[in-house]
């Protein structure tokens, strides 16, 4: 028994001790065929998130479903994943970060299964529930894993490669959604996660290292409070533009629970003996920082996703693979900008004005998507496309790399949950806040636009003299409120362009916040 003591405090040893030479936490014998493993259960994870939303038409006939209760496949797996994803560092610590990562895979790609099976809307409802609880684990374990099994030297670079998966996953994912959709039926949109998640686990079974597990006390009030202000936030952001938002009781009701529970679990994190998170996460600079702009980066890059494939559909007479085609460019971008950046990074060039300058791309490319017009041709798109993804990896990865070069490796699966929960909080924000005011300026700009529409303005068409045409007249008058419409539409989309683009350039300022790594001493 007493030899067993310093074989126990010497494993549990690297958990709590800082590096000190350029040694990988966890060394494997195939770091290749892992960072393969990890790549594709990314890459399912992130694809699930935008590649069911082509589907939704097609679910909606097969399941029975309204147009409001159709949502709940989205609502539910976002609602689930965020609220699971607080868990993932006590979970890991708790049951090992190897076994959480393989049961989180392998309950992704049975609910995917599930999913496709499903016969009605309760049953899809659920499973896609589970699907989130499993793939919330999926990415800050991912990300973890890869930092672990890696280098410092090298971890700029491992950090882009992982990164090239999330930034490009959902922008492929609607366009295979799509392509599944019209070929095969919306179902294989989740069984084509089967065969892949089948390649994953395999893998992972082989190479996944696992750091040692450790006792650690479960903050269930502070996690309750947490998960139930995420919960309520998801809800008000995807039911207020169903209900009206504020004109509606129960959006009250998510408001005040959410800034209710927010409020004790921030208090409950600054004062409990064994919180959920590690306050040293909370007094690091840099995490915080890199938190802060995690939000803007979600706002920005997944409300731009979301709101232009219908723009170039409804607007611009794209069809579903037209529009993946042309925002294909964007996914280029990112992956040159993150190598690019990756390599600066490894140069010793200083992260901050490399984040700054990924943001002023970003803002010069939203300043000239706020240019367009109903005229605007393939190239506009392709153009800008590409050169928002230039400014996306510029970001990406000086951030995460900045963000982790100052935590001990012990708290990466909690900061890594952090980072994605920001995130993912941020693109619903970003996402929900755009539409509501796409919609609202659709409005108001069509009331503007009609004001105009005078005998003189329009001359090709006697609006004095509908009457007369009976069924004609009707027509004329359809089509002409139809292009009201549309130029209508074409404004507010450009007001959302503009208003993330002084959000990019707002953000800016707080690179003076980050600080450069220290070594940590021996």
């Amino acid at each position: 028994m007493a030899s067993a003591a310093p074989t126990r405090a010497a494993a549990a040893a690297p958990a709590s001790q800082p590096q000190t030479a350029d040694v990988a936490f966890l060394p494997v014998a195939n770091p290749a065929l892992l960072i393969v493993g990890v790549m594709i259960a990314s890459l399912l994870q992130v694809l699930d998130v935008t590649i069911a939303n082509v589907a939704i038409p097609h679910m909606q006939a097969s399941l029975s479903a309204t147009p409001d209760t159709v949502s709940w496949v989205l609502t539910s797996y976002i609602i689930a994943s965020a609220v699971a994803m607080p868990i993932t560092g006590w979970l890991a610590d708790r049951v090992g970060s190897r076994r959480l990562f393989l049961i989180s895979v392998v309950m992704f790609v049975a609910a995917s299964m599930l999913c496709g099976m499903a016969q009605n809307l309760t049953e899809m409802v659920i499973f896609r529930a589970v699907q989130g609880v499993g793939g919330a684990f999926i990415a800050p374990l991912s990300q973890s894993a890869l930092l672990d099994s890696t280098r410092p030297s090298r971890q700029p670079q491992i950090i882009a490669l992982w990164g090239m998966g999330i930034m490009i996953g959902p922008i492929l994912g609607p366009v295979l959604g799509g392509w599944l959709t019209e070929t095969a039926g919306w179902r294989w949109v989740f069984f084509v996660n089967v065969p892949m998640g089948a390649v994953c686990i395999a893998i992972l079974l082989a190479t996944l290292p696992s750091r040692p597990s450790r006792d650690r006390r479960f903050d269930l009030f502070g996690y309750a409070m947490l998960a139930i202000a995420l919960a309520s936030l998801q809800l008000l952001l995807d039911r207020g533009a169903v209900v009206d938002w504020f004109d509606s009781l129960e959006t009250w009701i998510y408001t005040g629970v959410m800034l209710s529970c927010a409020w004790v679990a921030a208090i409950h994190l600054a004062t409990a003996r064994e919180p959920l998170f590690d306050r040293r996460l909370f007094a690091d600079v840099n995490f915080v920082v890199a938190l802060l702009f995690m939000v803007v980066v979600g706002a920005v890059m997944f409300a731009t996703l979301a709101l232009l494939p219908p723009m170039l559909q409804n607007l611009f007479g794209y069809d579903v693979i037209d529009t993946g085609l042309v925002l294909a460019p964007r996914g280029v971008g990112v992956l040159i900008s993150m190598q690019v950046s990756g390599l600066l990074v490894r140069r010793g060039f200083d992260a901050r004005w490399i984040v700054a300058l990924g943001f002023l791309i970003g803002a010069w490319s939203l300043h000239l998507m706020a240019g367009w017009s109903l005229e605007a041709d393939r190239w506009h798109f392709v153009a800008t496309g590409f050169l928002q993804g230039l400014g996306i990896g510029l970001v990406f990865i000086p951030l995460n790399t900045s963000a982790f070069a100052t935590l001990p490796p012990e708290l990466r699966t909690d900061g890594s949950s952090l980072l994605n929960l920001t995130r993912s909080v941020g693109s619903s924000v970003g996402i929900s806040a755009m539409v509501t005011l796409l919609a609202s300026n659709l409005q108001v700009n069509h009331a503007q636009l009609s004001e105009h529409l005078t005998a003189e303005a329009t001359s090709a068409i006697d609006l004095t003299a509908l009457d007369r045409y009976q069924g004609y007249g009707d027509a004329a008058l359809a089509a002409l409120n139809g292009e009201v419409t549309r130029q209508a539409a074409m404004i507010a989309y450009l007001d959302d362009f503009t208003v993330m683009m002084w959000l990019s350039l707002a953000a800016v300022p707080l690179v003076m916040l980050m600080r450069g790594p220290k070594p940590r001493a021996a």
